[in-house]
């Protein structure tokens, strides 16, 4: 009878030992096919993202918002006409370089106009280059090697079924949260995405204002913002490398529970600090 009964605890326990290794197995890939996810995507131009909708961007700002933006510029290169001309003391200091300025002015002007998805893009390139040389510095990795995994079941297959029960059922919590959270991440990244196409859409029209000093200041924080986007991903960057440093300082074998939950706390401060990048570096170079 003793003997019936310890076979029966003994499978029972095998089998908790196998939903607990496979829910940590499913939660450590989760994890680390997410930020590596993360290092790939940040790293992509808007071109290179998705060519289909960068195509669809392109052409509607080409065929649709630039018209408008011809008008402003229209609108602000005769604005700017009016006041080199009514500067000088309303007319009674009238010297016509005033008018090769203007010219001058205009050209610079519609030559931006001319080349907006041009310049655009060329930002989005510089920050491409600064996140791709970032991370071949930062690592990016938070896989748990096999050894470590060998030496959680060691731990495991020694425990009573009591405490296995609640490792299990908290493994099982754990694994669909961070679940939840790796959605919540891919939300984070792909809106950041769908943010900068929706910029790139109207950038004919701050383009189109730099021919005025006065309305030239709608232009400049527009460039500042695109400049935020592109280099928010470097901030992304950022806060996956100190990610990966806190998982891989977890000691997984000797305290599985307190494990568990910390993978869980350091995933959620990594999806509140990407969510927070984006106002960092808008906050960084003063855009509005």
């Amino acid at each position: 009878m003793d003997s019936i009964l310890q076979s029966i605890e003994d499978w029972f326990r095998g089998l908790l030992v196998s939903g607990i290794m496979n829910n940590l197995g499913n939660t450590f890939d989760s994890v680390n096919n997410q930020v590596g996810q993360i290092a790939a995507e940040v790293g992509t131009t808007p071109a290179a993202f998705s060519p289909s909708i960068f195509n669809m961007i392109r052409t509607i700002s080409e065929n649709v918002i630039m018209p408008i933006a011809g008008i402003i510029l229209t609108f602000v290169a005769v604005y700017e006409l009016i006041q080199l001309v009514i500067a000088r003391n309303n007319l009674a200091h009238f010297e016509t370089w005033i008018f090769w300025k203007w010219i001058f002015k205009t050209f610079v002007a519609v030559t931006l106009i001319t080349n907006t998805m041009n310049i655009t893009m060329a930002i989005f390139d510089v920050a491409q280059y600064v996140v791709n040389n970032a991370g071949g510095i930062i690592g990016s990795s938070t896989a748990i090697d096999a050894s470590t995994l060998t030496t959680m079941q060691s731990t495991l297959e020694a425990m009573d079924i009591g405490p296995l029960l609640s490792i299990f059922l908290q493994s099982f919590v754990v694994q669909f949260l961070i679940y939840i959270l790796s959605a919540l991440i891919f939300v984070i990244v792909y809106a950041r995405m769908i943010e900068i196409y929706l910029m790139v859409s109207l950038a004919p029209i701050p383009f189109a204002t730099f021919g005025n000093r006065e309305q030239g200041m709608i232009g400049q924080n527009y460039l500042r913002s695109l400049f935020a986007l592109g280099f928010q991903g470097f901030l992304i960057m950022i806060c996956v490398g100190i990610y990966a440093v806190l998982i891989q300082g977890i000691s997984f074998s000797t305290d599985i529970i307190g494990s568990l939950w910390g993978v869980m706390g350091y995933t959620i401060l990594l999806a509140f600090t990407l969510f927070k990048t984006g106002s960092v570096a808008k906050a960084i170079l003063h855009a509005h």
